[in-house]
């Protein structure tokens, strides 16, 4: 959920009075921070996921299933472990925005060794394992993107009412009660009280109901004149649902603003892929994702700044919501293809320039910055800019974007980060896993085969409202950038030499080898692909800089720009297209041709690049296709769009005997997935690893 200052929240009109003050001493913190840290290289690859919990409660006798309000509770018990010996935990666990949710990481991230690959499912499943064993006996804790009765007549245990009359009610919903906040920590509370009140009227997320033969008109709810539409009216709808996210460290600024920049064309692309909610309020809709959801859920734009009225009391139009898909590209490459217009202050990006910000990263943070902070702590207010980083957080962390390019913590070993948001939270510890697995590859591949994914933010923006539509997964195409000859040649070159790139000449990478910049490293220093030195060099500003020397993608003499870019489906996408592009999965196994790997690990692997290959060919269905045909194969469904108390009863306790492997559901992950995860790396590879000293015990 971002930074969790601690104290005592203002007021909106208190927070209002400050919002010039957080804005002018954020811009002079990331000043202060980057010059401490733009030059900072060598850090090792790390990575790690978050996965979102909601804890669910089953009346087995009513055949009813509710959001269980027991999360502050839970959290106090689960963290006790972590206060005890905070560098010997397994897992950490943390607040998010529903009383009714939980997120769980590891206890330390993961590094470098293919190894790794094979820690993450058992992880999930030891947090998994580790809530599960605090809970009663009818109760669940679930990785579904969202409870498909939220905002429905009593969803919540116990049971609470909304009060959209009362003044003191932080949401004035129609549906989602107050207590369904999480009531530890008052950001939550405060953000849903001053978004409402920036805004100047309650949220509103619009659902196009999923017609069916007796669906009745207009929805229960329905503004005037839009009678198919399923209304929402709370932050809880949106920050309510659960996702999937990934944050990698880069060996430093450059290797991080280039994978922010690759990653964002993929964002749709895997948003599609883990698409996982299709029902709201207890209606099936024709949305099979939350994204759209949670964007309209913390829209705190005025009408001015929506463009609904002309400007007086604001800046600026602003064409999207606080949370949505970046706006701007960050590494030299991308910045021709960002073709729509930038909205940021002109003050602000000035004072950045001033500041030594090279323009990509000016304008990136000056965009960020035409917010309002909408969350602040009267202990907060006033910081040492050369020290503290909370005013530039403060922003920052409610800018919810796709993708989220993270500054190295002040006086801490955590380097240059980015963070993957959009992929939703899957069913089992295995889906899960296999995502994370997946992403995690790709990067490596990214920069070992120096990939170029980059196109146009226009169609990175048509292609996340295509990513949300009913089984997009198997029924839409998608913008996508053809593969050059450099990549096939690269990859070839690769596969042949069965070598990514070492620091002795030898033939093969070996898996004690931690994966740095992309490539096989004995130490985290020295060559890039095929023995050469990285191609590239940091200016004094963190830019990237071509010499000339890479055949990369980054040059288009391949093709004209225009042909650059085709509509592909998400199987030609993740499989390939002959001609157009190899596929996502073929590159990644061309990659670990060349890298020693165990075999646990490898088998690992090779059945999370096989689901991977099944769903994106559609033989394999999402879990939003899944819940669908759930709903409508139901006995007690209407064919109305109702997702009953007995249907939803009924469809999470099949959910509950999936992630416990009570049940193999063919639709969803075939015949059954075994793999060979362990939650801990054999012992015979951390004795080679005490040997070299390469990489710290996991």
């Amino acid at each position: 959920m971002g930074l969790l200052s601690e104290g005592n929240p203002l007021s909106w009109e208190e927070t209002k009075k400050l919002v010039d003050h957080v804005r002018e001493h954020g811009i002079n913190q990331f000043i202060h921070l980057y010059h401490r840290l733009k030059d900072r290289q060598g850090d090792i690859l790390k990575w790690g996921d978050e996965v979102e919990y909601i804890i669910v409660k089953f009346d087995d006798e009513q055949k009813v299933a509710r959001v269980s309000l027991k999360a502050k509770d839970l959290l106090a018990k689960l963290n006790e472990k972590e206060l005890a010996d905070p560098n010997g935990v397994k897992s950490l666990w943390r607040p998010e925005y529903g009383a009714y949710m939980i997120e769980g990481t590891p206890g330390k991230p993961f590094g470098g060794l293919m190894a790794h690959f094979n820690l993450v499912e058992a992880n999930m499943r030891y947090r998994r394992e580790e809530v599960t064993e605090l809970l009663d006996s009818d109760e669940c804790v679930m990785s579904i993107t969202n409870f498909p009765r939220l905002g429905a007549p009593n969803f919540t245990y116990p049971v609470y009412q909304p009060r959209p009359e009362d003044p003191l009610s932080s949401a004035r919903s129609l549906y989602f009660p107050d207590e369904a906040i999480f009531p530890g920590h008052p950001r939550f509370k405060t953000l849903t009280r001053n978004i409402r009140m920036r805004r100047g009227e309650k949220v509103s997320i619009k659902l196009k109901v999923f017609k069916d033969v007796n669906t009745q008109l207009p929805v229960e709810g329905a503004p005037p004149g839009e009678p198919d539409v399923v209304l929402l009216d709370a932050m809880g709808f949106g920050m309510g649902c659960c996702c999937l996210q990934l944050t990698f460290q880069a060996c430093n600024i450059t290797e991080a603003r280039r994978l922010y920049d690759q990653l964002a064309p993929l964002c749709p692309i895997m948003l599609a892929l883990t698409a996982a909610s299709p029902v709201y309020r207890g209606y099936l809709t024709e949305s099979d994702c939350r994204w759209n959801v949670i964007s309209s859920s913390v829209d705190c734009r005025t009408e001015e700044e929506r463009g609904l009225k002309p400007l007086k009391e604001n800046k600026f139009r602003i064409a999207k919501s606080r949370y949505d898909s970046i706006d701007s590209y960050l590494s030299p490459e991308g910045a021709k293809y960002n073709d729509v217009k930038l909205t940021y202050d002109e003050a602000v990006y000035k004072r950045l320039i001033e500041g030594g910000i090279d323009h990509l990263l000016a304008q990136h943070v000056a965009h960020l910055f035409i917010r309002d902070t909408v969350s602040l702590f009267s202990e907060k207010v006033h910081q040492n800019d050369e020290e503290d980083t909370d005013h530039f957080e403060n922003i920052q962390s409610t800018n919810w974007q796709t993708m989220r390019f993270k500054p190295p913590p002040p006086n801490s070993s955590i380097g240059w980060r980015v963070e993957f948001r959009p992929c939703e939270a899957q069913i089992s510890d295995f889906e899960n896993a296999a995502i994370v697995c997946f992403v995690v590859l790709l990067t490596r591949v990214i920069l070992s085969y120096q990939l170029n994914f980059l196109t146009p933010i226009s169609k990175v923006d048509e292609n996340m409202q295509t990513a949300q539509k009913r089984d997009a997964c198997r029924k839409e195409k998608f913008w996508f950038r053809k593969s050059s000859k450099s990549t096939e040649q690269r990859a070839a070159c690769v596969q042949i030499n069965g070598t990514t790139a070492n620091t002795n000449g030898s033939s093969n990478a070996t898996d004690s080898m931690p994966l740095f910049n992309g490539t096989a490293k004995l130490n985290g220093h020295g060559n890039g692909l095929n023995g050469n030195a990285d191609s590239s060099s940091t200016n004094t500003n963190g830019t990237h800089i071509q010499n000339g020397s890479t055949d990369s993608d980054h040059t288009d003499t391949d093709d004209e720009e225009t042909e650059l870019f085709q509509l592909l489906t998400i199987n030609e996408i993740f499989n390939g297209k002959p001609g157009v592009f190899p596929g996502l999965v073929p590159l990644i196994r061309s990659y670990l041709q060349s890298m020693e790997v165990d075999t646990d690990t490898h088998c690992t692997i090779e059945q999370y690049l096989r689901f991977i290959q099944k769903r994106a060919a559609g033989e394999l269905i999402t879990t939003a296709t899944w819940i669908r045909e759930q709903v409508l194969s139901h006995p007690d469904y209407k064919k109305d769009s109702i997702v009953s108390d007995r249907i939803n009863y009924d469809l999470l306790k099949s959910i509950q005997r999936i992630q416990e492997g009570k049940h193999v559901e063919p639709a969803l992950l075939g015949q059954g997935n075994h793999s060979k995860t362990k939650d801990f790396i054999p012992p015979a590879l951390q004795k080679q690893l005490a040997k070299t000293g390469c990489c710290e015990d996991k």
